[in-house]
């Protein structure tokens, strides 16, 4: 009983995630139309869109991280991990390519030149640093063929990948249900986005979650 539970609340969250990629896609691309100052754009200086290094950083943080969220939830479906480890094999590389290569990198630059003053920016720059460390840190251990450890790496990474979804989750709930001042919600929830994200991940990985989900797997035993 606990077990199916368990699985509802996971398929739940994945199916969640996953309509939260089609609302982002659908978001990403009005962008691809190149007008100068639609939507987000709309809030930052002439002075800033006038950097072309912005502009290029914009277009492809925005692109590698829809598929970052999207194709990340993939890695944690018991039945791909046992039934077709090719498929997480690919997935896996893409996923960590996109984030080391594209989506946190060009993350830092948006960072530098985020809203809210410095407090934002310091905390969507350290978000991109864990961001690009803890995805380091997961493809390390896998070549290295320690399942356990790569596990709860991607567990982590993928806390920070999410954190869009959980700050305009949590954007929702303070401003409709709480009511808090637009700035005060915004300081607040680019911090708490990952933070929070990244403790939740502590959690599960504190309670097993990496070792349930590989215990069924075909890995030598001394890494697990």
């Amino acid at each position: 009983m606990k077990d199916n539970l368990l699985k509802l609340i996971g398929y739940a969250f994945a199916a969640w995630i996953l309509i939260f990629t089609g609302i982002m896609v659908t978001k990403v691309l009005p962008y691809l139309s190149f007008e100068r100052a639609i939507n987000f754009l709309g809030t930052k200086p002439n002075e800033v869109l006038d950097k072309q290094y912005f502009m290029w950083a914009f277009y492809i943080h925005i692109t590698s991280s829809v598929f970052s969220i999207g194709g990340g939830i993939f890695q944690f479906f018991p039945k791909i991990l046992r039934g077709y480890p090719k498929v997480h094999q690919w997935i896996g590389k893409i996923y960590i390519g996109s984030i080391l290569l594209f989506a946190a990198p060009s993350g830092l630059v948006l960072a530098a030149f985020a809203n809210g003053g410095l407090a934002a920016r310091v905390g969507f720059t350290l978000q991109c640093v864990v961001w690009w460390l803890t995805t380091y840190a997961a493809w390390h251990e896998i070549m290295k063929k320690n399942y356990l450890r790569h596990t709860e790496m991607m567990l982590r990474s993928y806390a920070v990948t999410i954190a869009a979804m959980s700050l305009r989750t949590e954007s929702y709930f303070m401003v409709y249900i709480w009511e808090t001042k637009p700035i005060e919600t915004y300081l607040t929830v680019t911090w708490l986005s990952w933070v929070g994200n990244l403790l939740i991940a502590e959690m599960l990985i504190y309670l097993g979650f990496a070792k349930k989900l590989i215990s069924n797997l075909n890995h030598p035993t001394s890494n697990i």
